[in-house]
């Protein structure tokens, strides 16, 4: 079975697992006081060109994203967040379970727009009732988003002027990050995020690390005592070098860049492929996620050999799946997949 169901399938680069294991047996402090992570948060504090920083390694989106909202916001507060935002789709009501209302604003391609924003907070503040209505103070996104597109700097400026006009936090969820500034369309770079974010995090879980995500903060007021709050939501890991080793690694040279340059490549010409083929695409993913419209034949069929994941049926009876390339995708394996569906294209 070869798989496509998303970009986390693998285990981790060669290097990372050669990192490990050449430091296993050394004995470190425990919870990310070690020096590989301070040799991890010196390496992306030079790739976001900010000293002023702080960095936090923990071990996964979920857990960052809850303990990043239930850090910043106070118990009457919520977050807003495109209707399919991770937060609001997939993460089992885990901002909810915090306390925070995750408030869901319309979007047709996963992007939420700067006037959106402004345009929710002017109808609560014009609201006679508004302390009896959950407040606005963080406005979570994630690029790329969750049907693959990616903020331009344009749009991420525009984002980023709506939260300070509005005095909400904005918080970028980079869990795919990689593949987004690998995107041939892509015109943002870390220095960029880092300059016009509150807080975000550089994801490796999905990018050739076995685990693990990296919290930067670049507001001031949402730094006091995060180490805390990591640890009272569990993600405080006491084998914390664990994470520093990957990280610095994958930053020490560039690692982390050109690996998610080939899962582009091969997102390119999957796209291409499938495209020659005469399959029609739903919207217009540049990055690494493609989503392709299939009869239910045609999934039955292709499910024998291959996996990827089912979206669910269409108005029109047709099925969405997507498939997923990462840093560890084989030309070979498209190959094998576009052949199989070139073989049941008339089915």
């Amino acid at each position: 079975m070869i798989r496509f169901n998303c970009d986390y399938l693998e285990g981790a680069h060669p290097r990372i697992l050669e990192a490990l294991t050449k430091t296993n047996l050394e004995q470190t402090v425990g919870y990310g006081c070690d020096e590989y992570c301070d040799m991890a948060r010196d390496a992306v504090k030079k790739v976001c060109n900010d000293n002023s920083i702080d960095v936090h390694f923990l071990v996964g989106g979920t857990q960052t994203n809850l303990t990043v909202i239930s850090s910043a916001l106070r118990a009457h507060q919520g977050v807003l967040s495109a209707e399919t935002g991770h937060i609001n789709c997939h993460e089992t009501g885990a901002i909810e379970a915090t306390g925070h209302k995750v408030i869901a604003l319309p979007t047709e391609n996963g992007k939420i727009k700067a006037c959106d924003i402004d345009h929710y907070v002017e109808r609560y503040r014009a609201d006679e009732a508004w302390e009896h209505v959950v407040q606005p103070k963080m406005v979570y996104i994630s690029n790329p988003t969750e049907t693959g597109t990616i903020y331009s700097k344009a749009e991420l400026t525009e984002i980023s002027e709506s939260c300070r006009r509005n005095g909400l936090y904005l918080f970028l969820d980079g869990a795919r990050l990689g593949y987004g500034l690998a995107c041939k369309r892509n015109d943002l770079d870390i220095p960029a995020i880092t300059a016009l974010t509150d807080v975000f995090y550089i994801g490796g879980t999905k990018v050739g690390l076995l685990f693990g995500e990296c919290l930067v903060i670049t507001n001031p007021a949402l730094k006091e005592d995060f180490r805390c709050v990591i640890k009272q939501k569990g993600g405080m890991l006491a084998k914390g070098r664990l994470l520093g080793v990957q990280f610095y690694e994958m930053f020490r040279d560039g690692l982390y860049f050109e690996i998610s340059e080939h899962a582009m490549n091969m997102a390119e010409k999957l796209k291409a492929d499938i495209t020659a083929l005469g399959y029609e695409f739903d919207g217009d993913s540049p990055t690494n996620q493609q989503f392709v419209k299939l009869t239910g034949k045609q999934v039955e069929l292709l499910s024998e050999d291959f996996s990827f994941e089912n979206m669910g049926l269409l108005p029109d009876g047709r099925v969405l799946v997507r498939f997923c390339t990462s840093w560890a995708t084989k030309e070979e394996n498209i190959d094998k997949l576009i052949e199989k569906l070139k073989e049941i294209r008339e089915v």
